[in-house]
């Protein structure tokens, strides 16, 4: 696919997609003509890409960690400093956090459009 349909896809402009790329995130074939080409797999790519960045993560260790969501997985840190490891550790902390909070929403979405189906269902067998 060409770099306007993962754009689509994705929700990604175009510009964040060719940084990526300048950052080593993502690596595309490079046609006869040099437009370049994304296989299906860069769809899930870039949606993990910017999952990691909406959680705060810098493009630096993302790039690292990329390779840990491939199967199979590879897991290298040559140069995991301990600055590195803090980072990770703090945002798997701030994430875990998250995660608990939209859990806790979910719930109680699910909870409270519950009970009101039930009571619309209950009111509307009362009228009929």
């Amino acid at each position: 696919m060409r770099i306007g349909e993962l754009a689509e896809r994705t929700g990604t402009p175009r510009r964040l997609l060719r940084y990526y790329e300048e950052q080593g995130l993502i690596v595309p074939y490079r046609c006869a003509n040099g437009y370049r080409a994304y296989d299906e797999r860069f769809v899930d790519r870039v949606l993990q890409i910017r999952g990691l960045l909406d959680a705060g993560l810098p493009t630096r260790i993302i790039k690292q960690i990329l390779p840990c969501l491939d199967k199979p997985r590879t897991i290298h840190f040559p140069d995991a400093t301990p600055e590195m490891l803090a980072t990770l550790e703090g945002e798997l902390a701030r994430m875990t956090s998250r995660i608990d909070c939209l859990t806790r929403n979910r719930d109680a979405i699910a909870e409270y459009l519950a009970v009101v189906r039930t009571t619309a269902a209950e009111a509307g067998s009362a009228a009929g």
